[in-house]
């Protein structure tokens, strides 16, 4: 199943298909009892698409073929013991794949000329993923992180290490002479391939950055980096060839740390807003603003979710799941529209913005 939304990946899957691109979205779960349902109910959406495909006059005989095969490939595919939040499988002739969402979707089929890409949008803005970059003098480890969790990547020819004779680190460390082994010229020129290295994953997938490491080699990267020098440096060493849990264990602190001043910064953003009459709030009015490529940045509670339906053309009013022209994934939609028009999106603790509905705009004029 897929995790990473590049920026690259989302125009591919953009990018208009045959008839028909088939998107079917299901929430799941990530324990019992929950998790209990969501087999039962995967199969259910998927042979909804599969009649939906077989109603559809326009769909041939050979192309509604295909996408079924495509469609029983993708239910293969899924690891429903590994289940987030929400499964999107995207199925066109030729092609399918399997989406897992740290963020629940609405149970929907869609059959279009493209894929629907909001939903993975939004839930890749909510989960704000980061790099970390472990380093030490024989090994430098990157490390994918989300959420709740770190894995280790092994793109952009990561991990790199070096062959080192004569190179005791443990005893370096017992004689008091660490600082010298990151004083070593070649020690310093693994640590700026790295940094070479880092700078090539960042153009293809920018986030943030963090580095860990000992402090005399997070003094080297002061010295010799590029993008490591500007990285947020954690002076933690041993995550090199640590494990995901002990990297996570030693991020979540910074982690913490950080969503609440950034949830602090955002709250006076939204403040002065108000004064200065550049504010929105409340599912229709920033939906408004949103359209009209207004919003320069858009604060969402994490778990905020809305079912409306229009109203002829001009207000968005609440609505029932199920019912007809309801609109259940309206946040994901707003959230989708902001980035278009290169609004910064921030997802906040739930309560955040009770005065606000859950939802709310700093506005460009």
């Amino acid at each position: 199943m897929e995790h990473e939304l590049s920026p690259s990946t989302l125009s591919e899957l953009r990018r208009p298909r045959p008839y028909p691109a088939v998107s079917v979205l299901t929430p799941t779960h990530r324990r019992e009892p929950d998790n209990a349902q969501d087999p039962v109910r995967l199969r259910n959406v998927v042979a909804e698409a599969k009649k939906q495909l077989e109603a559809d006059p326009s769909v041939t005989r050979e192309r509604r073929s295909d996408v079924v095969r495509q469609l029983d490939q993708a239910l293969m595919e899924v690891d429903l013991a590994h289940a987030e939040d929400g499964l999107v499988i995207f199925a066109a002739p030729g092609e399918h794949q399997v989406w897992s969402l740290a963020r629940s979707v609405p149970e929907r089929v869609v059959l279009s000329d493209t894929f629907l890409t909001r939903n993975l949008v939004s839930a890749h803005a909510a989960e704000r993923p980061f790099w970390v970059l472990s380093v030490s003098a024989d090994r430098v480890t990157l490390w994918n992180g989300g959420i709740d969790r770190v894995t280790e990547d092994h793109g952009g020819g990561f991990p790199m290490t070096r062959s080192t004779p004569n190179f005791d680190a443990e005893r370096l460390e017992r004689i008091g002479d660490v600082p010298s082994t990151f004083r070593d010229e070649d020690t310093r020129h693994f640590l700026r391939e790295a940094d070479a290295a880092m700078g090539m994953v960042l153009r293809e997938q920018p986030r943030r950055l963090y580095v860990t490491g000992e402090q005399a080699a997070l003094s080297v990267l002061d010295e010799v980096g590029g993008v490591t020098k500007e990285a947020v440096h954690v002076p933690h060493g041993g995550l090199a060839h640590g494990t995901p849990e002990a990297v996570w264990q030693a991020m979540r602190p910074v982690l913490n740390a950080e969503a609440r001043r950034d949830t602090e910064a955002v709250a006076r953003e939204l403040e002065t807003a108000r004064g200065r009459r550049s504010f929105a709030a409340g599912v229709d009015e920033v939906w408004h603003s949103a359209r009209e490529g207004r919003v320069r940045l858009l604060a969402v509670e994490e778990n905020f979710r809305m079912t409306v339906r229009d109203a002829l053309g001009e207000h968005l009013v609440p609505a029932e799941s199920g019912d007809l022209d309801a609109r259940e994934d309206i946040v994901d939609e707003i959230v989708e529209q902001c980035l278009e028009t290169g609004a910064e999106v921030r997802f906040v603790p739930d309560g955040a913005l009770l005065d606000a509905q859950g939802i709310a705009g700093v506005l460009r004029y």
